[in-house]
């Protein structure tokens, strides 16, 4: 079944939020075997959510609404329903109970917009809202179906996984959804395209792959529909990999973060960061990972070159000699903070992270990193872009990958 999602609101359309509902619900149904056809943002307008249904409708056989159903009087995704169905509302004593149970449990009045929540399209299937106000409402037309639930996102993913999604699988057989992810480093786009074209001239129909650029690394995606394509995606999975060789950093879609707190776990090791260029956003990065206390012992954000002599013990005439942004300073930054930390690696960097204060031998973009492993030690200079996000992103991603092929 062809499953198009819409999401309901001005907010997203102007730019105040990020349609980060689409985006997880996606992933999720994918997951599960259907297939997304088309999203679609409307503003709180009747009439752009009726046309926007038309649309829907005219791509997918099931549409996914989500926001428009607060208690507001910008929230006009109930009304709208009722004019598509051509019915009216009408109040639901159970959707009440639910309403007050939970008001009662957060301690909280009821007020009267609240207690409208109650008030649902009659004809459809009302399914309780555990975790919020706003009902879920499941509508069927001969063979279309529309689900209707809140926008607040860990309402909308609470009644995906709890409601939405189970009944969908009950309903409608799916194909199973075979992929395969791999994890690139080291080579452009348009570089690894062509390295690949021949082994994707050879792929059949069904075969997709897909490439996923972000900030120094790609993701490729290797997919294919149908339990009986098995034996065949294994066989393509192989070959893939042989593709790649040294370029294929992990067979995974997991962040970069993960999958080194992974490897730092399973063989018992630990890691400390000096930062400069980047500020702290490689320990924020790293300790995004539930678990990472670990592994993980700390960092020393080396800003300042004062920082680096006073804390880190880089020698003075190390960055008066070849400069902070250097080999020779990045490698003592690395060796220091291994030392001060007690940890068995670690990851150090120093750049020109722009848009300012480049120079001809290094200009913004430019940066050193240092990881270390033991004794081990592995330094390397890389030349990002103009932009100062993206080139913090980048040396984020290169340091953690450059400590994973350390690793093994």
């Amino acid at each position: 079944m062809k499953i198009a999602i819409i999401t309901v609101g001005d907010e997203i359309l102007i730019g105040e939020i990020r349609d980060t509902n689409s985006i997880w619900m996606v992933a999720e149904l994918t997951r599960e075997g259907f297939e997304i056809v088309n999203i679609i943002t409307v503003g709180d307008n009747e009439e752009d959510i009726a046309k926007g249904i038309d649309f829907a409708f005219s791509r997918a056989d099931i549409v996914l609404m989500t926001g428009g159903v607060g208690p507001t009087r910008d929230d006009v995704t109930k009304r709208a329903l009722c004019n598509y169905f051509h019915t009216g509302l009408t109040f639901d004593q159970e959707v009440l109970q639910q309403i007050e149970r939970l008001f009662a449990k957060r301690n909280f009045t009821l007020n009267e917009p609240t207690r409208n929540q109650a008030y649902v399209p009659q004809g459809c299937t009302v399914i309780q809202n555990r975790v919020g106000t706003a009902p879920l409402l499941w509508f069927e037309r001969e063979n279309q179906l529309l689900v209707s639930m809140p926008g607040v996102p860990f309402e909308m993913k609470s009644a995906m996984r709890e409601e939405i999604i189970p009944r969908l699988k009950s309903r409608f057989l799916q194909d199973e959804y075979l992929k395969s992810h791999f994890l690139v480093s080291g080579i452009t786009e348009s570089s690894l395209a062509l390295q690949l074209e021949k082994f994707e001239r050879q792929l059949s129909e069904d075969f997709s792959l897909a490439y996923l650029p972000a900030n120094g690394l790609i993701r490729l995606r290797l997919s294919v529909r149908g339990l009986s394509r098995l034996p065949e995606m294994q066989l393509q999975t192989e070959q893939l990999k042989r593709e790649l060789q040294e370029r294929l950093v992990a067979e995974s879609d997991e962040p970069v973060e993960l999958l080194l707190g992974k490897a730092l776990r399973g063989r018992k090791l630990t890691i400390s960061t000096a930062e400069s260029c980047t500020g702290g956003y490689i320990a924020h990065r790293i300790t995004l990972v539930p678990g990472a206390s670990e592994y993980y012992k700390g960092s020393v954000v080396s800003y300042d070159n004062r920082i680096k002599i006073s804390m880190l013990d880089v020698s003075r005439s190390a960055i008066e000699s070849f400069g902070a942004v250097s080999r020779e300073v990045v490698e003592e930054m690395a060796l220091q903070v291994a030392a001060k930390m007690e940890s068995d690696c670690s990851i150090a960097v120093s750049g020109v992270a722009g848009p300012d204060g480049g120079t001809a031998l290094n200009p913004v973009g430019t940066v050193w990193i240092s990881t270390r492993l033991h004794d081990r030690q592995m330094t390397q200079r890389y030349q990002f872009g103009l932009s100062r996000e993206e080139n913090i992103n980048r040396t984020t991603n290169m340091a953690i990958v450059q400590m994973m092929k350390m690793l093994g």
